[in-house]
């Protein structure tokens, strides 16, 4: 079965680079690209037909302009213009065509956490039946050192899945934060630091054990990396994208409904590479 990638293309400045992504991406995968395009209902009739019209020339236009730029090949493609909610729609057409991916340009709305919860990217995010990519990166930029914080949730064992089908080649960091009880209180004192050592020593094997199993399951590995650092999720996290950022953050999606996590809100007011979300199922 072929696999189909549905890009949903906003032919804004910030979208280009999603475009070029989603482009490569279907000639690397072998996949069919679905461009989807979602016009406001209320316009007229007439305007609405005149504007399809418009939108479809123009995102043939764009994606001859980008396979020139960047030199790649055309990628099998179907372009659709439909109308409604855009979050609506895309979650529509992504289970309808059911999309291995779904690729977004950024917002515009950058350092800003309490006004990204209500674009369309962070609304895909918190429905999307399949993993999410949200780019911000020229095509050009290889995909070499993903990055992935690494937990114990079936999210997190799905994003490692994903990435390890997807980028075989690359280089895998797993960053996973500890933070042992008592660490506060008791830090200094010789007898409890030998302890954290130990248990510390113990999460690290058990972190091991579990990346091995998943590797079993892939006849080609990357290279990996296993790391952990003390402290809480979000500011290990944050810290690590300031001090060596990634090609790609691959990230477990656990936002529930109506609402995003304090990690993936964050992510999305202030980028700092590509970004694939993934969720448990």
């Amino acid at each position: 079965m072929s696999r189909t990638l549905l890009f949903a293309c906003d032919l804004s400045a910030e979208n280009r680079a999603a475009f070029g992504r989603a482009i490569r991406l279907a000639n690397e995968e072998g996949a069919r690209l679905d461009i989807l395009h979602v016009l406001d209902p209320y316009l007229p009739r007439r305007v609405l037909r005149e504007l399809e019209a418009a939108v479809v020339d123009d995102i043939q236009a764009t994606m001859t302009d980008l396979r020139e730029d960047y030199a790649l090949p055309e990628p099998p493609h179907l372009i659709q213009i439909v109308t409604g909610a855009a979050f609506a729609e895309i979650i529509r057409e992504s289970h309808e065509r059911e999309a291995d991916m779904i690729i977004l340009g950024t917002h515009r709305k950058r350092g800003h956490p309490d006004l990204v919860s209500g674009t369309t990217l962070a609304r895909v995010l918190r429905s999307a039946p399949c993993p999410v990519l949200t780019v911000c990166q020229p095509p050009t930029s290889e995909w070499r050192d993903i990055l992935l914080p690494l937990d114990f949730s079936l999210a997190c064992r799905r994003t490692l899945r994903e990435a390890l089908s997807r980028f075989p080649e690359a280089r895998l960091e797993l960053l996973h934060a500890w933070s042992i009880p008592g660490e506060r209180e008791l830090g200094s004192d010789s007898g409890f630091a030998n302890w954290r050592d130990h248990q510390v020593a113990r999460l690290r094997h058990q972190l091991q054990k579990d990346i091995d199993q998943l590797m079993e399951e892939f006849n080609q590995v990357p290279e990996l990396e296993l790391v952990l650092e003390q402290g809480e999720p979000l500011d290990v996290l944050m810290a690590h994208l300031l001090r060596q950022p990634p090609d790609l953050l691959a990230l477990g999606n656990r936002s529930q409904c109506g609402r995003h996590s304090q990690i993936t809100s964050r992510l999305l007011s202030e980028l700092h590479c590509d970004i694939m979300l993934c969720r448990a199922w």
